[in-house]
């Protein structure tokens, strides 16, 4: 089971032929977030989702709940922090956090994924803004039918875990994990960037992670 799925409860409304269906995201996503920057699974893998049924764990591959269109939202991180016995429609909506006030919408680009035979990939998704004016400071992204699709169907929505989303300046100084050979040398840990070892470094020519390895390699 993976991010934002619980154990089935009898607080759930069950959907078609008695059946307790409900989304899930299936991979983790890549953090810390920044603002501008592609929302990621774990090592850039593609995040992926699934319908499935609770009572049994098995994807729905068939009907047509598994071609539904879902929409994409952001959620406040304290939605159902504690409570893992589900939520209604009504308690998920009222979770989902708008834009402030002469903002640009929160999330941009691909806020719709369509299900194949029970699974979806999502798209692009960028963050335009950070986290630190909700309650909670963090966010999660919720995933839920869109209208239209599955009318009188109760499927449960699938929420990832909460975290932060930072403004792009901090991405300015990450760390890149693994460090690719064309990175700034300060990229690697314990050389701080403009610090006097970096410093040193640039001196003698060493500005890359592949001039720092060859350095390495020559000079141990």
């Amino acid at each position: 089971m993976g991010e934002g799925d619980v154990e089935p409860s009898p607080k759930r409304i069950e959907g078609s032929n008695g059946r307790t269906l409900q989304l899930e995201f299936r991979t983790r996503l890549s953090l810390p977030l920044f603002t501008g920057g592609k929302v990621e699974g774990e090592q850039g893998a593609a995040i992926h989702v699934v319908l499935f049924d609770a009572g049994t764990g098995c994807v729905v591959s068939s009907g047509p709940e598994s071609s539904a269109n879902l929409d994409i939202v952001v959620l406040e991180g304290d939605f159902n922090n504690e409570d893992e016995e589900g939520w209604t429609g009504e308690e998920f909506g009222s979770h989902v956090v708008k834009e402030r006030e002469g903002k640009r919408p929160i999330l941009t680009g691909d806020l719709q994924v369509t299900l194949k035979e029970g699974v979806g990939t999502i798209g692009e998704l960028t963050f335009t803004d950070n986290s630190n004016w909700i309650r909670s400071r963090k966010f999660r992204l919720g995933l839920k039918i869109a209208s239209g699709f599955c009318e009188g169907v109760r499927i449960r929505e699938a929420k990832t875990e909460a975290f932060m989303v930072k403004d792009h300046r901090g991405e300015l100084y990450k760390k890149h994990y693994p460090p690719t050979l064309k990175d700034e040398v300060w990229r690697l840990e314990k050389i701080g960037k403009d610090g006097s070892f970096h410093k040193r470094l640039n001196k003698s020519g060493i500005s890359t992670v592949e001039d720092f390895l060859r350095l390495v390699v020559r000079d141990p």
